[in-house]
């Protein structure tokens, strides 16, 4: 499988503001489908650029799933470590808008294995 790209940060950046104003609250409308999708999509591939490795799966269903923080590499089956949330909390979580702790407090993003909570040092992303 080839490489993927890297994320460009202006991309990144363009691709969160645009949900910014619905993150927010500011708009009660959700993102267009393409919008919503990109913004999931670099942010979490960002993740997986500047935390490399295979030991922490995150899954932001029905976008994306990245490995990363360094560690033992999983190969088959469901991963010993999982962070999986929703797009809303991921990008509140990617933007600052949120802490991993409050998230996983609420419900609203699930974290199994004993190094699944790493996934909080490397947040936030980019603040809007």
């Amino acid at each position: 499988m080839p490489a993927r790209r890297a994320v460009d940060p202006a991309e990144l950046r363009s691709a969160l503001l645009a949900v910014g104003p619905w993150l927010r609250g500011e708009v009660e409308d959700k993102p267009a489908r393409p919008v919503l999708a990109a913004a999931v999509r670099l942010s979490a591939r960002t993740l997986e650029q500047i935390a490399p490795g295979s030991s922490v799966e995150v899954r932001v269903p029905p976008f994306v799933a990245v490995q990363c923080i360094e560690g033992p590499r999983h190969t088959r089956g469901t991963p010993p470590n999982v962070v999986e949330t929703d797009p809303r909390t991921w990008l509140l979580l990617a933007t600052g808008l949120l802490g991993f702790d409050a998230a996983a407090a609420s419900g609203s993003l699930t974290a199994s294995g004993s190094r699944a909570g790493e996934i909080g040092h490397w947040l936030p992303l980019l603040r809007l």
